[in-house]
């Protein structure tokens, strides 16, 4: 199929052309020049290294990962052989498994990684388009603005996007190994080597299936004829790609990732929702205002969508109108164009979740359009017109970095983030439903429940948003309203563990113990790994006087989830009431190892301690918790420390 032999013809065009124009205006850049962007970038991004995590994705990806949490070779093993909710990029999985071994949750780490791996990828873009071109000057251009462009902040700053930065560094490699392929006279070592490298870019991130059309696209750019050889050379890539590249697509399950929002609009409407997905990253790309982490669908009025997607279709029909009646440099727009499109076109096949259009998806495709921009500058016949060029040029660069370095910040927290989503998007319940979940997470209950008010305002009848805020009102000790929100949920979705294990929790505190244990008995039968549902349970039956039904349930929970502290507490109880004081000393303090801030448990380690003879060791935790605010145990040290 392939062979080693040489093909003087595209060796001949670049090196022709490498010669060209060589002393024309701002063509002698110094290659030195690259490496202060990659300072002034690392600089600009190093603001990222303070970000914590955010709640979309990262505690998916991290906090309760298996195969990030819980490091062995075997788990390895499985990463490659199993997808993850709904997705396949067993790599980034390992760079994430790796970084939490070393550094737990730190995230740190994780924005330096994704921070090196853009600065590797500014490099690439700078050696892949020198390459390409033979031009330097071109090259500066598309790598500055791939640099510091604001859409690029969604890839660099959120660590869960580590795929997007790991399958570039990949997929730009391959890209330039192949172009030293098609110069060397089609030595065999550069095919395997582009080929392979495709591989790794794959097993980062699907959209990588796109390379093999755009190997296709180069090939006519450079002027290579499309013949026997060049197909057969692209069978592997394509075979690489069908195999590795839409499996992993299809795992992802389209009506899943589109949560019936996609689907529900007519074959019309979806038309102008593409041609508006294309205007959408143009514009951005010249233009990056109103930037946000959630791009959400349009809402139909009266049967109608929003003007702007109505007028995409004609901006797009005039763009093409422009490529066609430049006719001298129709072959760099042409080409500029492909690599945009076909780059992009996996990323807008189906839209994800809530959103329609996503900054992330500009990373790659980007170059596209930058190629254009710094041919354009490169081969500008008049001195006049390349000094507008890089005007232009400067003082976008200018407004580009300040607007990244803006937006960087944004991406600081959960909080900070979908603040500026909800500012944007103020009537969209989605901003809101996020930002009370981070709120949540954080303890911060009654800054939650506004926001989950706000869900509701914005969308009446909402099941989630009754989960959420029945949930909520458990926290805040309003069991009623808990019970009402809980009953409405699971009135339109009866199917939700955590609904039932919440509205258990309510009727328990109220005094319905029948009902609460037939709560918990739905929640198990539904999710029988529901830990904390098997620990409440427990807890209950141990309340009614089922002291083996508690222990059995209890320890059901540990086997499913070995590090709840609450429920190794639960357990230490049960065994301090059936006198088993040995151990329930040890269930406490597996608990407190877990958590080591509970002032109730080194109050009941010091009760069991008590009724085995040993005061010390009982007035030594009371005054634990006596400093961690447990007030019960000051009566107790006046009574026997003193």
């Amino acid at each position: 199929m392939l062979n080693a032999k040489k093909t003087p013809t595209i060796h001949h065009k670049l090196k022709q052309t490498k010669t060209h124009n060589k002393k024309v205006f701002f063509e002698n850049i110094p290659r030195w020049a690259i490496f202060v962007v990659l300072f002034f970038t690392a600089l600009l991004y190093s603001k990222a290294l303070f970000n914590d995590f955010v709640n979309i994705d990262d505690d998916t990806y991290l906090f309760t990962n298996p195969y990030v949490t819980n490091f062995s070779w075997n788990g390895i093993k499985d990463i490659f052989s199993v997808f993850f909710n709904g997705n396949y990029h067993p790599l980034t999985t390992i760079s994430f498994l790796f970084e939490y071994t070393f550094y737990g949750l730190n995230p740190f780490p994780y924005h330096l990684l994704n921070i090196v791996l853009h600065l590797l990828n500014t490099w690439l873009v700078f050696k892949f388009v020198e390459t390409l071109s033979n031009k330097r000057t071109t090259a500066f251009v598309v790598a500055i603005l791939f640099a510091v462009h604001p859409m690029h902040v969604e890839s660099v700053a959120w660590i869960s996007e580590r795929k997007d930065v790991l399958y570039t560094f990949f997929y730009l490699l391959s890209l330039w190994v192949y172009m030293q392929y098609l110069q060397s006279g089609f030595k065999i070592k550069y095919y395997w080597g582009a080929l392979f490298l495709f591989g790794f870019a794959l097993l980062s991130k699907s959209a990588a299936v796109t390379l093999p059309v755009l190997l296709i696209a180069i090939d006519l750019y450079n002027g290579r004829k499309f013949d026997k050889k060049a197909l057969l050379e692209k069978i592997s890539f394509f075979v690489l790609s069908l195999f590795l590249g839409v499996m992993a697509l299809l795992s992802q399950g389209v009506t899943e990732r589109t949560n019936g929002l996609y689907l529900s609009y007519t074959i019309i409407e979806k038309v102008f929702l593409y041609s508006y997905s294309i205007a959408f990253y143009i514009i951005k790309a010249v233009v990056p205002f109103n930037l946000s982490a959630e791009h959400y669908f349009p809402d139909t009025h009266g049967g109608a969508l929003p003007w702007e997607y109505y007028a995409s279709l004609p901006f797009l029909l005039f763009v093409i109108w422009l490529i066609t009646r430049k006719s001298s440099f129709r072959k760099e727009i042409i080409f500029g164009a492909a690599f945009f499109l076909i780059t992009l076109s996996v990323m807008i096949y189906v839209p994800v979740g809530f959103t329609l259009t996503a900054e992330r998806y500009s990373y790659v495709p980007y170059l596209g359009l930058f190629y254009i921009a710094g041919q354009w500058i490169s081969l500008a016949g008049k001195i006049q017109i390349k000094k507008t060029g890089i005007a232009t040029l400067l003082i976008l660069i200018i407004l580009f970095s300040w607007q990244t370095y803006e937006r960087i910040g944004v991406w600081k927290n959960g909080i900070v983030l979908f603040t500026d989503v909800i500012n944007k998007n103020p009537t969209v319940f989605h901003g809101y439903k996020v930002r009370g979940d981070t709120k949540s997470n954080n303890g911060d209950y009654q800054e939650a429940l506004k926001d989950y008010n706000k869900v509701m305002e914005c969308k009446p009848g909402f099941v989630v948003g009754f989960q959420r805020r029945g949930y909520i009102r458990n926290k805040l000790n309003d069991f009623k309203g808990a019970l009402e929100d809980l009953n409405a949920a699971i009135s339109i979705d009866s199917t939700n563990a955590e609904s039932y294990m919440n509205r258990g929790i309510a009727n328990d505190v109220l005094g319905n113990t029948a009902q609460a244990l037939t709560d918990y008995n739905n929640a198990v039968r539904l999710d029988p790994q529901f830990a904390k549902a098997f620990d409440n349970r427990g807890v209950l039956k141990a309340k009614s006087g089922d002291l083996l039904g508690a222990m059995k349930d209890i320890n059901t929970a540990l086997s499913l989830n070995p590090n709840d502290a609450e429920t190794y507490s639960n357990r230490g109880n049960l065994k301090a009431i059936q006198k088993d004081y040995t151990g329930s000393i040890e269930d406490f303090s597996h608990s407190l190892k877990l958590n080591p801030n509970n002032g109730m448990n080194y109050f009941n380690r010091g009760l069991t301690l008590l009724n085995l003879k040993d005061t010390i060791g009982a007035c030594e935790d009371w005054k634990r918790a006596e400093k961690l605010g447990h007030a019960p145990a000051t009566q107790l040290i006046i009574q026997y420390c003193h």
